[in-house]
């Protein structure tokens, strides 16, 4: 016992010593650092000219530095070609036209201290900034570039990769990861029964990624007529192929050449019509589609692949239409805000019918009727008719050479100020919605559409080779 009461008191006086606070006074000297000047935020570099970078150090007396350069490379498999040492980082710049992080480390190698600044690199070439192009000039696909001031250079895939694209053209997408700081993945052009990816410093063809849309499958099927596709914020493909719906990978890195290919379609037994809408909440994305035998609106969601699950959902209002068997062909569908969506059907009698409805195919799985109507203007709908919804609740509609604003709360139409000689075959919306981008004959028209305007004509330009199908703009 006298042991262990020893050992117990010998513990407690280590503890006691332990918690003592150490109130003694130290000068402590940080060593002085070196001031650095001449060295911006953000620089420019053109792809395949030289870069040079030459800060300005003022150094404390008797120090020896030196400056370790690194520039951050996402995409490269080894970064050991992007390291320097020297007074000046310089280089040709080989990269892409993106942005790069970059890194100097001032080393005080007298003490031993490091420094370290950051700022980045953006890379640009004459296409970094501007509007791509895809049209179609007496059958044949083009694909032209317009500088910012207005400048075109018209046929540039033709003149730079030296041969023609596939015939039938529908999209042009400039792909970025939208939850990676928007890097750009690359252009695809999209025709009926094939595509073409380009690099989107060069717009030459992907010489690392696949570049044809038959290459885009992991296993290609042995036809392919593109319904329609659009861009997800993962910065891949979805949509109707071959009647089926697929989307591209994105359970890989966004820099490894399979991601956005297409693996297998969602599982199930349909044919969808190639109209479909893509709504995110939040992070969540579903998709509304029609299965056009069964004449059905069915719900696809998004489980990492797209998954198929037709009329797995409860319906509300099915007086006004049943949306399990509608009896009619689908023309169009346009949603607006993620929340009211407009389906246009032809039924038995030729009339175009106005469907409108909401869903949440996030859970609980409903589908609500709102109404079912004859569209007030039937004489707009035919087989070239575009339309596009804004955010704010308009719908647009070009048929022929004319485009009309149309209100579906109050059914009003309104034809737009500026008129065209030829038909209307492409409309858009610039990112803030407020400006309708048209595309007629040979031109591209920019109409102001902002709050109480009613599509008077703020540029255009001209010398576009066709008919312009759908554009896609780099600022």
């Amino acid at each position: 016992m006298i042991r262990q009461y020893s050992f117990l008191l010998m513990v407690c006086s280590v503890l006691l010593v332990s918690c003592f606070k150490d109130k003694g006074n130290y000068d402590i000297t940080l060593p002085v650092e070196p001031v650095i000047a001449n060295l911006d935020t953000v620089y420019t570099a053109y792809v395949g000219d030289s870069l040079i970078i030459e800060p300005r150090i003022t150094a404390p007396a008797g120090a020896d530095i030196e400056l370790e350069w690194r520039i951050m490379v996402p995409e490269a498999i080894s970064d050991t070609l992007y390291r320097f040492r020297g007074p000046s980082l310089r280089t040709v710049f080989g990269l892409q036209s993106l942005r790069y992080r970059t890194r100097l480390i001032v080393h005080n190698k007298t003490n031993g201290m490091k420094y370290f600044h950051w700022f980045q690199i953006q890379g640009v070439t004459e296409f970094t900034r501007g509007t791509t192009v895809l049209s179609v000039e007496n059958g044949t696909t083009q694909f032209s570039f317009v500088k910012p001031d207005g400048t075109v250079q018209p046929r540039v895939y033709e003149a730079i990769n030296n041969k023609t694209l596939p015939d039938d053209p529908l999209h042009l997408f400039y792909l970025t990861n939208h939850f990676t700081g928007n890097t750009p993945l690359g252009y695809w052009i999209i025709t009926k029964n094939g595509g073409v990816r380009l690099n989107v410093s060069t717009l030459m063809e992907d010489a690392i990624n696949p570049n044809t849309l038959k290459d885009n499958f992991f296993t290609p099927p042995s036809g392919i007529e593109v319904g329609s596709l659009q861009k997800s914020p993962q910065g891949v493909m979805v949509g109707v192929i071959n009647g089926k719906f697929y989307g591209g990978a994105t359970t890989t890195w966004d820099q490894s050449p399979t991601y956005g290919m297409f693996g297998g379609f969602a599982n199930g037994e349909y044919e969808l019509d190639p109209h479909f809408i893509m709504t995110r909440i939040n992070n969540d994305i579903t998709y509304i589609a029609f299965e056009k035998n069964k004449k059905q609106f069915i719900r696809i969601n998004s489980y990492g692949v797209p998954t198929y699950f037709g009329t797995d959902y409860s319906v509300e209002n099915r007086t006004i239409f049943d949306p399990t068997g509608v009896g009619m062909d689908l023309t169009e569908m346009v949603q607006i805000n993620s929340s009211d969506t407009y389906a246009y059907c032809r039924d038995n009698a030729g009339v175009m019918q106005e469907l409108m409805f909401n869903v949440n195919f996030n859970g609980p799985f409903t589908f609500t009727a709102r109404h079912k109507r004859p569209f007030i203007r039937q004489e707009l709908f035919n087989t070239k008719t575009r339309l596009i919804a804004t955010r704010s609740g308009a719908i647009y509609i070009a048929s022929g050479a004319t485009i009309y604003r149309y209100n579906p709360l109050n059914q009003e139409v309104r034809a737009l100020n500026t008129t065209f000689n030829s038909d209307v075959t492409m409309l858009k919306l610039s990112d803030d919605e407020n400006q309708l981008i048209v595309g007629t004959a040979n031109s591209l028209a920019y109409l102001n559409i902002s709050v109480g305007n009613y599509g008077d004509l703020v540029s255009r330009v001209d010398g576009i080779p066709g008919s312009p199908i759908d554009i896609q703009r780099r600022n």
